[in-house]
């Protein structure tokens, strides 16, 4: 079985949970022998993939690979089975107009230093597009949109998809589904759409309906739609129609620390910390997080707040903060990657996910690893696969300020969470959510015939 994967992050490209189920699916893919070409859209140099083996066009020629034809150094290697194709593009979720722009700069400053112009090659060589053709792409691409750089990510899939041999092809969230649509219906293979969130997920009631119209073609237009828990399935069916036979959930899982990360000494210091990691997004919840802070600090005074994430309702965050008079109990740290991340967590004494919406929710998964407790909302996915953590609703401030403080006051409850989480999480593994993708593979490609 060899899978077309469209994504739109992988480690080290990541801006949010999906980077990390992305890796996580592919690599226990790899372990139960499913082939995977993964196609990810980035301007960022491939030699900044410090922890993958690299496999030149030049060395696919010489083990006989698929798409052989194609002259491109931008295939990376990943474990056995695993393929990664680095495409031109600009796919950024949670990008704002600024950010945006920040990146297309940093995407011109990289084709300078390859030799490259606006007017140059596709990255990938020949399997992106005539050189005409690409020329204008090209100069709109400068100046284009997300909703440009989609279609664009679409037209080279495809494209790329034509000089592949594949039985299935893999789909993950909004930005991949026409790319996915199309490379179906250019090859005639059968496609598995994969729901990480949705727009009612990211907006509330106030979805942006061009979005929703691309979720709903993705949806409709599959063979099979996998969602990441019964909570999005729900979603699934209610918001866009979906037959409840064409669902399947696969949950995410987390790759346990190895004994030396587990055996890391907390950072000392005299205050509790409480941390909040995640996307500053009304999807998140940092409102309610900060609301329920002050009163933590009302009855609690020698604790600290850490708020590890970035996104648009930073400044929000921070006048918040500060109109609380948090001030001295309130760290921003921005966003945190690698090992950063596994230092913020041996630092918590809490993990608070306060989510309004999450369809599944990986970093409860990640604290839980390293013997943190958690405290997750009602409102979640993973509250479906998490039975020895404290759940709230997202909105009742006063209740989340008291689990807080139960767990910070009362040592053996925190010792209870610790022991029976780590039993929680390791009933999950990416190996038995790839067998269960790797059974869905089978069940499309067979119904075809």
């Amino acid at each position: 079985m060899r899978v077309f994967m469209l994504g739109w992050e992988f480690p080290p490209f990541i801006s949010g949970g999906l980077g990390t189920a992305c890796y996580g699916l592919t690599k226990g893919l790899n372990e139960i022998g499913v082939e995977v070409c993964f196609v990810l859209p980035t301007p960022v140099p491939i030699d900044g993939m410090t922890h993958v083996q690299f496999l030149t066009a030049k060395d696919v020629q010489a083990k006989g690979g698929e798409g052989t034809e194609a002259t491109t150094d931008d295939v990376v290697r990943l474990f056995e089975h695993v393929e990664l194709h680095r495409l031109g593009g600009m796919l950024q979720a949670y990008a704002t107009s600024a950010t945006y722009r920040e990146a297309m700069r940093e995407l011109r400053r990289l084709q300078r230093l390859e030799g490259q112009t606006a007017a140059g090659p596709a990255p990938g060589g020949d399997i992106a597009a005539p050189h005409g053709e690409f020329q204008t792409m090209s100069r709109e691409m400068y100046a284009g949109d997300l909703m440009y750089q989609i279609r664009r990510y679409e037209a080279v899939a495809v494209a790329l998809a034509r000089q592949q041999n594949f039985d299935v092809v893999h789909a993950h969230d909004w930005m991949t589904f026409p790319a996915g649509l199309a490379v179906a219906a250019a090859t005639g293979r059968p496609l598995v759409v994969h729901v990480h969130s949705t727009e009612y997920d990211r907006s509330g009631e106030n979805i942006n309906q061009q979005i929703y119209e691309i979720e709903r073609a993705g949806m409709h237009g599959a063979d099979r739609v996998v969602c990441v828990s019964y909570l999005t399935g729900r979603i699934a069916t209610s918001r866009y129609g979906v037959d409840g036979n064409k669902l399947t959930v696969v949950y995410n899982a987390v790759e346990l620390p190895n004994e030396e990360e587990l055996q890391m000494a907390p950072i000392t210091g005299k205050e509790k910390i409480v941390l909040f990691l995640g996307r500053l997004t009304m999807q998140k919840g940092p409102e309610y997080f900060l609301r329920a802070a002050k009163k933590v600090v009302e009855k609690y005074d020698n604790v600290r707040f850490v708020i590890a994430g970035s996104g648009d309702m930073i400044i929000q965050c921070v006048r918040q903060a500060a109109d609380l008079r948090l001030g001295r109990h309130v760290t921003f740290t921005g966003f945190l990657r690698g090992k950063d991340v596994a230092k913020v967590f041996a630092m918590a004494d809490l993990y608070v996910m306060p989510s309004v919406s999450e369809p599944f929710g990986i970093a409860p998964l990640e604290a839980i690893s390293h013997d943190v407790p958690v405290i997750i909302s009602k409102q979640s996915g993973v509250s479906e696969v998490l039975t020895h953590v404290l759940k709230v609703d997202f909105w009742d401030i006063d209740e989340m300020a008291n689990k807080i403080l139960a767990v910070l006051r009362h040592p053996p409850l925190q010792r209870t969470l610790r022991k029976h989480g780590r039993i929680d999480v390791g009933r999950l593994s990416w190996i038995d959510s790839a067998a269960k993708l790797a059974h869905v593979y089978q069940e499309v490609v067979g119904a075809r015939g």
